[in-house]
């Protein structure tokens, strides 16, 4: 049996990523009471071929404990499942929920929606980081999502650790899913050169530029072999999926330019890897 647990922030896309797995074969729930989970899952157990996926809410503050015990007695009962944690940045949050004018489950008359977002992220934080997964969904669209979502499943099925490397602009703020972010603002910077300044890191221009600097070369190499060094390691906790960002100042040169290369020198080990330029439009 597969089940997957879908929980995290309100506004951060669990609907959606319910819906994308639903969309591959998956019996979805959405809104399961957390006290229901151990029936659900044991109504299951019977079919091994079966693959399911509950979205579970917060909505009260005994929800945590609830949510505890429930999992505690999948384990009794030798059920195995995974735990995918949806996040987003606060201002996204707020942006989500004027837009589609939804009631925060925490707020009424005396907590603002600004209040009732940081009292979840609070009650929540314990939650996220038992997670075997968490992605932030704050530069993510509903298709993108959708998308990350199906490559996961590709992961869970096949056994092997996705290893998703996501180059990323400081000014934009870090993400927040990363397991590891590599700083690599200290490099020769294209953007002061007038000519590259409205290219990225793809373009050749750039690519150029960047590959005849040795501390570029050096900072790529140091990064691999750290990689390759400690992924065998996550790999055999049964992590099926990592994120390494790299970030410089704006997302759009030095940090493509590193993420494309250590990509291109993972592929040919073999490893599973998604490539994503979060800041690059």
């Amino acid at each position: 049996m597969d089940l997957t647990i879908i929980s995290g922030l309100s506004g951060s896309g669990k609907t959606v990523a319910l819906q994308a797995l639903e969309d591959i074969g998956y019996y979805c729930i959405d809104n399961l009471p957390a006290n229901l989970l151990p029936h659900f899952a044991s109504s299951l157990m019977y079919n091994p071929d079966s693959r399911a996926a509950v979205g579970i809410d917060i909505r009260n503050r005994h929800f945590l404990e609830t949510l505890s015990d429930s999992l505690v007695k999948l384990k009794r009962l030798g059920i195995e499942f995974r735990i995918l944690y949806l996040s987003a940045d606060e201002d996204t949050l707020i942006k989500r929920f004027s837009e589609t004018r939804r009631r925060h489950p925490l707020t009424d008359m005396s907590i603002s929606l600004v209040e009732g977002i940081r009292q979840e992220h609070q009650l929540l934080e314990s939650l996220a980081q038992s997670a075997n997964m968490e992605i932030d969904t704050s530069h993510t669209t509903p298709h993108e999502l959708r998308g990350r979502i199906r490559e996961l499943v590709g992961t869970w099925s096949g056994g092997t650790m996705m290893l998703q490397l996501v180059s990323f602009g400081h000014k934009h703020g870090n993400p927040s899913d990363a397991d590891f972010i590599f700083d690599v603002r200290c490099l020769p910077n294209p953007y002061w050169e007038k000519c590259l300044r409205e290219q990225t890191g793809v373009d050749q221009d750039v690519i150029d530029f960047l590959k005849t600097k040795p501390s570029t070369n050096a900072m790529i190499d140091h990064i691999y072999n750290f990689l390759t060094e400690w992924l065998p390691a996550f790999e055999a906790e049964n992590r099926s999926y990592i994120t390494i960002a790299i970030g410089c100042t704006g997302g759009r040169h030095r940090s493509v330019y590193v993420a494309e290369q250590l990509a291109e020198k993972l592929k040919n080990d073999d490893s599973t890897i998604h490539l994503r330029h979060r800041d690059l439009i």
